[in-house]
């Protein structure tokens, strides 16, 4: 039995790189950043972050990069690959994840709930219905994941 499959809860440490294959299929990598949190030995807490290489195929690539910057939170799952190549002689390698799921998190801090507090201030005041505000571009249906 086998199981290759990794889960990220991150924030992307740079916008998405978006690139076309031979075939037209489109590419997407970019990176995550998690982090950790323990006690040690003396009972201090400690912070690591680990940075982790994603890419993407189809249409999911095409949303991420449309979708998502840098800052960003996002939900992935996929499975780890790893590929080689040989450049000025030295065989090289990368070890990245290849998305299969993804779903977009909520904004970046300090943008969520403070500043949707403030944004939505008169509107409560004033008395009119909560509003959702949609990006202005046309979305289509079928490019949602979920």
């Amino acid at each position: 039995m086998y199981l290759n499959k990794a889960m990220l809860i991150g924030n992307l440490t740079r916008d998405p790189e978006l690139k076309s294959l031979p075939s037209g299929v489109k590419v997407a990598s970019f990176s995550l950043a998690t982090n950790r949190s323990w006690k040690d030995a003396n009972g201090a807490k400690q912070d690591s972050t680990e940075y982790h290489n994603l890419v993407a195929f189809g249409k999911p690539a095409e949303l991420i990069s449309q979708y998502c910057k840098k800052g960003n939170s996002l939900y992935v799952d996929g499975r780890l690959q790893t590929r080689s190549w040989e450049q000025d002689g030295q065989k090289k390698y990368r070890t990245e994840i290849v998305v299969e799921n993804f779903q977009f998190g909520p904004k970046s801090s300090g943008g969520a709930s403070g500043d949707l507090s403030k944004s939505e201030g008169p509107s409560k005041n004033s008395g009119e219905p909560d509003t959702i505000e949609y990006p202005s571009e046309d979305i289509n249906a079928e490019d949602i994941p979920f």
